[in-house]
This record gives structure tokens, C-alpha cells and sequence, in this order.
């Protein structure tokens, strides 16, 4: 196994109430991103606050399971976050949450190879700050850094404050991916192509921005990729933008002799981003944010 990365968010637990069932899966978009990561054999922490209770437990349980640690100031005197999903007659949802991003100062980062943060704990207050320190932190000693936003609007109480926000997190940032509905929300009227060239622009290395089944785009300096889709029959979208993310870390950092530094080609775009798709179809046709292996990606699309 390689050198380790350090995830920064939230981990959170999935309550799905349809009648009178109720299912619970750990979730939260950087929490997915770090299983993502272990699944790919990378060491991996994960620096979050869940509290000491069941919910906590069952967190903890899941991500050890695929080899992720977490650090010992993650365990918080709070109870652990919840977002419920009510789903009625006609199977559309309603959502209400239960959740705070109020982690404990981080002490030792290691020097990880990699930093990577995004959603809510790029935006929530108190724990902003730590996610911010954290972020700066590593990129004195080096670090890789990738940003998601995975913008949830209905949590964002100062929208002009979050678009600052992810702009000096995503100027701090070696890889900033997106989706097409974060870009709506971040960059309201402006396409796609305008914000990858703004991103671009202001120093950002690579940019992703994911299109659901119309596929991504991924670009570097002067180079652009149109990545289609990987065909796949859909079980649920859950954790397919987490997926993708994984995969463009671990394609950028271990694979074709890492990251260097130097402007990524067109090629390697291309390489990076079908492995990426790839990795994402594989996740969505399974139930739930169950995110591949590095056996799975093997067996699916061969490494060169």
C-alpha cells in the first residue's frame, strides 16, 4: 500500500423511512470518498466528528471494514449527524436533517501524500475553520489537494458566503470537481464550459465537472476531455459523484508515475477520466454507496 490520505468532512447516518420500514446506511460525501480511497488500497484517515453513541458505532464499523481509520479527535461529546428521507405513496421524497460539522482541531496530519475535503464541511459553520487549517496545513508539507463541493442548498443559510468559500478552497486545490448541479448552483446562468475555464484560469491544475449520464468533462491548462458515460444498467445514483471522485484521486496520484506537478496532457485526461467513469458505473449498479475495489476496477476495465 502507498502513502496515506487524510480525508476532512462529515460522516453522517442515511435513514430511509418508507411506511413503516426504516433502513439506515452510513453516509456523508467525504466519508464515501475515503471508503472510496481504501477500497483503492490507499491508506486512508478520515478526521470527521460523529459521536459516541450507536450511530457513531455503526459508522466506525463500516469504514473500518474497508480499512478506513479515523482519527482519535473524531469522536465528539455530540450526538452523530442524520439526514431522513421520508418516502411517500408515489416514491418521491421528503428530507429533514439532524446534523452539525463542529469537529476537534486535528493534531498531527503525518504528512499524507493526499488531503481531500468538501460538502458540508467546506461550508458549515464552526467547523469550516479546522477544514480550512487543515487544507492550508497540507499544503505546506505538500500534499495533493482535491475539493468536491457537493453543495447541498438547502443547508447553505448565506449563498454569496459559500461561493466565496469555494472559490479559496478550490484556488487551494490541486484537483476541484463538481457537478453539473453544483455548477447551477455556484455559477447561476453561466455553462459548464465557462466555469472550467474561469477554474482554469485562476490557477486550479485540473477540474472536473460530472454530467450524470451525459458523462464529464476534465481539463488541464490548455487541454480538455470529453469523458462519455460507462453503460451500465442503474440500480440507485447514491455515491456515484463519490466514486468518480475517488478514482480521479487515486488515477492522479498513483497511477503513470503519480502526481509530479507538471500540466496533466490530454491522454492522460482521457486515461483518468474513463477510469473514473468506469468506477462510478460500478457504483451505480449496485444498491447503495457500496464503492468498487481496485479488484473490482480490474476486472472491469484492465490497468495498463
Amino acid at each position: 500500500m502507498n502513502a496515506g490520505a487524510l480525508v476532512v468532512g462529515e460522516a453522517l447516518i442515511d435513514e430511509v423511512v418508507t411506511g413503516s420500514a426504516v433502513d439506515r446506511y452510513p453516509g456523508g460525501s467525504p466519508a464515501n470518498v475515503a471508503l472510496g480511497l481504501a477500497r483503492l488500497n490507499m491508506v486512508t484517515r478520515l478526521h470527521t466528528a460523529i459521536g459516541d453513541d450507536a450511530d457513531g458505532e455503526l459508522i466506525r464499523r463500516h469504514l473500518a471494514g474497508s480499512g478506513v481509520s479515523l482519527t482519535r479527535e473524531s469522536i465528539t461529546d455530540q450526538p452523530t449527524s442524520r439526514a431522513v428521507a421520508t418516502v411517500g405513496a408515489d416514491g418521491s421524497a421528503t428530507y429533514r436533517f439532524s446534523l452539525s460539522w463542529a469537529p476537534r482541531d486535528l493534531g498531527d496530519l503525518r504528512k499524507p501524500m493526499i488531503v481531500h475535503t468538501g460538502s458540508l464541511a467546506a461550508f458549515l459553520e464552526p467547523g469550516c475553520d479546522v477544514t480550512r487549517d487543515i487544507v492550508r496545513r497540507g499544503r505546506a508539507v505538500g500534499a495533493f489537494i482535491s475539493f468536491d463541493p457537493n453543495m447541498r442548498p438547502s443547508l447553505i443559510a448565506d449563498p454569496d458566503r459559500a461561493r466565496e468559500q469555494f472559490t479559496a478552497l478550490a484556488r487551494a486545490s490541486n484537483l476541484t470537481k463538481l457537478s453539473d448541479e453544483d455548477v447551477d448552483y455556484l455559477f447561476p446562468g453561466r455553462s459548464i464550459e465557462y466555469v472550467i475555464d474561469r477554474l482554469i484560469a485562476s490557477g486550479v491544475p485540473v477540474v472536473g465537472i460530472t454530467r450524470g449520464s451525459k458523462g464529464a468533462l476534465l481539463a488541464s491548462g490548455e487541454h480538455r476531455a470529453d469523458i462519455s458515460a460507462t453503460a451500465v444498467t442503474v440500480a440507485d445514483t447514491v455515491g456515484a459523484g463519490d466514486s468518480f471522485m475517488a478514482a480521479l484521486i487515486w488515477s492522479l496520484t498513483v497511477e503513470s508515475g503519480g502526481w509530479d506537478g507538471r500540466p496533466v496532457t490530454e491522454s492522460r485526461l482521457v486515461s483518468v477520466g474513463t477510469r473514473a467513469a468506469h468506477l462510478a458505473a460500478i457504483t451505480v449498479s449496485r444498491t447503495g454507496a457500496d464503492l468498487p475495489t481496485l479488484a473490482d476496477l480490474e476486472a472491469a476495465s484492465p490497468i495498463a
